[in-house]
């Protein structure tokens, strides 16, 4: 899941009781069938490519009032409230271009961390930190930032390297009953080592399998 541009926060009415599982890395995405997170042509001006908004169409239909994306079913907004109570965010240079940093507010106003080889010159949009020293560097100062809560991934690149240096803790996936058939998939990485995953939720939404998954690292 990638939040709209628009979508900044949630009243604390609409959240849920957090579960004892905290302070960890926590990719969301969503996800068709065969793997894709976005369709052809993605690009500034249309982030989620061709078609690409068909993979959200199990968040509300959202509009300028924020809480207006949170599903309309019990299992989307279990998901929808766990992501928007996490305490920092991290989304790839990419995802974060895209969508200009969300205005520098991804939600409440919890800061976010963009690993990055070279920080842009001049200012940055709101709470957003660069972090020039690989991911692990970028997840351990995330944590610290979010105290006993998660951190939110957004990026496929980014998650890709948070594997491999083993600091990405959960994989929370909403597949999506399509076939895209083309497009930006999330791990398209051959030669990359096995990774075992325990699927330890599975949540059914009209729109969407909801999956969580805890990365086992041999």
């Amino acid at each position: 899941m990638s939040f709209p541009a628009r979508l900044v926060y949630l009243d604390d009415n609409n959240r849920t009781e957090r579960s004892r599982s905290l302070g960890k890395l926590v990719l969301s995405m969503s996800m068709s069938l065969d793997g894709f997170i976005a369709g052809p042509g993605d690009s500034p001006d249309n982030p989620f490519g061709d078609d690409g908004q068909r993979l959200h169409a199990w968040l509300g239909d959202g509009g300028e009032d924020p809480p207006s994306y949170r599903p309309a079913d019990e299992a989307g907004r279990t998901v929808f409230d766990e992501l928007l109570a996490t305490g920092a965010v991290i989304t790839g240079r990419r995802t974060g271009d895209y969508v200009n940093y969300w205005g520098g507010d991804h939600h409440d106003g919890v800061p976010i961390f963009v690993p990055t080889h070279q920080a842009p010159a001049g200012p940055t949009p709101g709470n957003v930190h660069f972090v020039t020293d690989g991911i692990a560097s970028c997840a351990a100062q995330a944590k610290a930032a979010a105290g006993e809560r998660d951190v939110m991934l957004h990026g496929a690149y980014t998650a890709r390297e948070a594997l491999r240096a083993r600091v990405l803790d959960v994989l929370e996936i909403q597949l999506v009953p399509v076939l895209f058939g083309d497009g930006r998939r999330l791990f398209d990485d051959p030669g990359s080592d096995r990774v075992e995953l325990d699927l330890v939720r599975t949540l059914e939404s009209p729109g969407a399998l909801l999956l969580r998954y805890e990365v086992r690292y041999a």
